[in-house]
């Protein structure tokens, strides 16, 4: 392993790499603060220009630094304008943008900046140390352990109901689920629940939904309730700088979801966004007292434990595509495709014959988190300058990237119209006090779970798998705990409660 560090670190290191390291972290960042756009598409975009760079190394070096700079820099737009830039970084709007509106963006996207940093770091580690031992884990995981994997982020949704709002949570979800449902199956070609329109054959955009849940509600809740939606930092930005006691808070955190993250990221078909949420629902979790309730209202935890989940499992998608040519994500997938276009056939034989790409892709991907945080930390007091923008400019400039992430995302007009009516219907629901991020949850994972769900019925004939497979059965288990563990929580807290209040 020293020697293949050695080689990736003097491929890594050449000029032209470097470079390259730069030019993706540059152009991911931006692409990632874009609502609508992500690195799917500019990926997509970017293969050609790949291939006509000649070398495999600095063409998987760019294609790389634009995946995890898009997730690094999708913090953004959340933290500010309450418009996720990336699927990923949905859950860092749950605090970060509380946070903005508290006056405290820079100190916001300070915390996002270094979570990151430190999310991807020990991602990097950690795919160095174990990414051959990590690839045989990976390969125990079928349809079955995917669909209790659904099962367990499912679970986790009261983690964003807040207090006494599990019952509208688990609405929520079950109308996430019921939305993942629409068009056509990945087992099925006959489209379902179209309402005899073309443009739903393919179901609803990720995108649209969920420019729909948080960005355009953010515009019309802004001429709505003007007062509510104001924010009270208007003056200049300031206080960038976290203290020691907030640095030893999120320092924990930090580190578990780190690890975490990194872990989910190497399931193949988990990613990013699964971690990002997953990450904040066990930090919510095991939180006490006000600390749990701080979180939805601007807590410093809640907005570094997704993104250090996210960066980390960013990280860790590599090790199903590197060491097994099994795409983690979509966006994997299409770098899989690069990589052959490359003639480099990813797998097992890729460390033995063509190690230089291999390592020197790993080096670079700390070499780029320097890069991201170098680029980002001196930025922060202008681009927290954008809640400076007068409500009346700001408010449209929320509407026109919303439109145009959505009618990006399908290139569709049908979008708009779609985006407008679950806008509308977001916003009287946000109105009427019910969570958003369940009806998301449900139907990002709706989906991969009807699928898994299907797939594993058709290899054992009937539901035996649940209780067969014991991987599968302690997934489960951990998705039971998960959904009774709050609510035991709070019960034993009322108890002693109501025992003290009879003891005075």
């Amino acid at each position: 392993m020293i020697d293949g560090i050695l080689l990736g670190l003097s491929t890594a290191v050449s000029v032209q790499n470097l470079f390259m390291v730069i030019a993706g972290c540059l152009i991911g960042t931006f692409i990632g603060m874009l609502p609508g756009l992500g690195p799917m598409a500019i990926i997509a975009i970017m293969i050609p220009v790949a291939i006509k760079i000649g070398d495999p190394s600095s063409a998987l070096i760019l294609l790389a630094g634009v995946y995890y700079g898009a997730i690094f820099g999708g913090s953004t737009s959340s933290i500010l304008i309450n418009a996720p830039g990336v699927a990923g970084t949905v859950a860092t709007s749950f605090d970060g943008y509380p946070m903005a509106r508290q006056g405290k963006a820079g100190k916001a996207l300070t915390i996002a900046a270094i979570a990151s940093f430190s999310g991807g770091t020990v991602g990097v580690i950690l795919l160095m140390g174990f990414a051959p031992a990590l690839s045989s884990v990976a390969l125990l995981f079928h349809s079955a352990e995917y669909f209790a994997l659904m099962i367990v982020g499912l679970s986790a949704i009261a983690a964003f109901a807040g207090t006494g709002k599990v019952v509208k949570a688990l609405l929520m979800t079950v109308a996430g689920l019921m939305m993942a449902t629409v068009g056509e199956s990945a087992l099925f070609n006959a489209p379902r629940f179209t309402m005899g329109l073309m443009d739903l054959q393919s179901g609803f955009s990720f995108i649209t939904l969920a420019m729909a849940l948080f960005a355009l509600p953010e515009a019309l809740y802004l001429v709505l309730d003007p007062k509510r939606g104001a924010t009270s930092g208007t003056g200049e930005i300031k206080d960038m700088r976290i203290t020691r006691e907030e640095a030893r808070a999120i320092a924990p955190v930090i580190a578990r979801q780190s690890i975490q993250g990194f872990l989910i990221g190497v399931m193949p078909g988990a990613g990013a966004t699964i971690a990002s949420f997953l990450g904040y629902a066990v930090e919510r979790n095991i939180a006490k007292g006000a600390d749990q309730e701080e979180f939805g209202k601007g807590s410093i935890k809640g907005l570094a434990a997704p993104e250090a989940a996210n960066n980390a499992a960013c990280t860790g998608s590599f090790v199903p595509l590197l060491t097994l040519g099994i795409p983690g994500s979509g966006t994997t997938a299409i770098l899989l495709g690069a990589l052959i276009a490359l003639n480099v056939n990813p797998g097992p034989r890729l460390m033995i014959d063509n190690p230089s790409v291999f390592w020197a892709v790993i080096i670079s991907m700390y070499i780029g988190n320097v890069v991201l945080l170098i680029l980002n930390l001196p930025l922060i007091p202008y681009i927290a300058k954008v809640l400076l923008i007068p409500r009346n400019y700001l408010i449209p400039f929320i509407l026109f990237f919303t439109m145009i992430g959505a009618y990006i995302g399908q290139n569709n007009a049908t979008e708009l119209l779609i985006l407008v009516v679950l806008g509308v219907f977001a916003t009287i629901l946000r109105f009427a006090d019910y969570p958003l991020a369940p009806l998301l949850i449900g139907f990002i994972l709706g989906g991969m779970m009807e699928d898994n769900f299907a797939r594993a019925v058709n290899l054992t004939d009937g539901i035996d798998f649940m209780y067969q497979r014991p991987m599968t059965l302690a997934l489960l288990v951990i998705g039971f705990l998960l959904i009774f563990f709050p609510a035991y929580r709070r019960r034993r807290a009322r108890a002693l409660k109501k025992g003290v209040a009879e003891g005075d």
